[in-house]
């Protein structure tokens, strides 16, 4: 009996070795869904009667010098994204830094002291709740230097998770563990150090996650109100100068905006899993 070759259709030729590779496998959806994203924008940008650039627009209009040459520096703030970035970054991690010790510090307290905790929680509850541009004139008031009033903007947004995840952390460390320990006799170094940190590591680093993401958005807005430089400030400035780039300019920042706040939660995720890895 003669076999009938396959048609050459059917014949399919192995896929390059380098397209099996895990990386091509984890960028291939995102790589296609943005893509699709950013053609069905610049088609709708074509169809439509408006001014609103596409991304082949806001590439053109913003190409020299915000993406060519990040970095420029032409005096007081006329300055490029990169730097506008790295002033934000530098508010952003003085503010973030200072919450991060007080909230975890809070968070003890309240975890271990149920007198405190009770005592604070309403105070804690009804503060967390306030928007962070409300906080703005105060700090303006008391402070008087604007920079100080943003990086005090920062604070009081990031510590709220901070502290209600520590205390949750504390308060969820398994009495099989605080058992142990008491058979054990543990001192309160060694307490802490092998079962607290270890237990509630991964309930601080998720504040810390919510806290820096919080943060970056709070930045930005106060840089749009009251502040000299800052990403914030850039795309504020650029809304007000007008002119025809000026779109493409804040869309361009809007991008970075939300990179750099990726790149972040990632750090901090980072960080959290590295931490608990070595407390196990």
């Amino acid at each position: 009996m003669t076999t009938i070759p396959a048609p050459a259709a059917a014949r399919r030729r192995p896929a390059p070795p380098w397209l099996k590779g895990r990386l091509v496998r984890s960028l291939k959806a995102p790589v296609v869904c943005i893509g699709l994203t950013l053609l069905l924008w610049q088609l709708l940008c074509q169809l439509g009667s408006g001014d609103f650039p596409g991304p082949i627009q806001v590439i053109q209009q913003t190409w020299n010098p915000y993406i060519r040459t990040p970095f420029y520096d032409d005096g007081g703030t006329a300055k490029g994204l990169g730097w506008q970035i790295l002033i934000s970054l530098q508010r952003v991690a003085m503010g973030y830094s200072l919450a991060a010790v007080v909230g975890i510090a809070a968070g003890l307290a309240l975890g271990l002291n149920a007198f405190v905790r009770k005592g604070f929680d309403p105070m804690i509850q009804v503060l967390r709740t306030v928007p962070p541009l409300a906080w703005l004139p105060i700090s303006l008031l008391i402070f008087k230097q604007a920079d100080v009033a943003a990086v005090f903007v920062i604070f009081i947004t990031a510590v709220w998770p901070i502290v209600l995840n520590t205390a949750v952390g504390i308060r969820e460390v398994p009495q099989d563990y605080i058992n142990v320990a008491r058979v054990l006799r543990l001192g309160k170094r060694s307490y802490l150090t092998d079962v607290l940190i270890p237990a509630t590591a991964p309930y601080v680093f998720t504040g810390l996650r919510i806290a820096v993401g919080l943060a970056w958005l709070a930045i930005v807005a106060a840089e749009m109100l009251k502040a000299d430089g800052g990403i914030g400030f850039f795309i504020w400035d650029a809304y007000n100068a007008g002119g025809d780039s000026s779109t493409s300019q804040i869309i361009l920042a809007i991008f970075y905006v939300g990179l750099v706040g990726l790149l972040l939660d990632r750090l901090v995720a980072w960080a959290g899993r590295a931490v608990s890895k070595g407390a196990s």
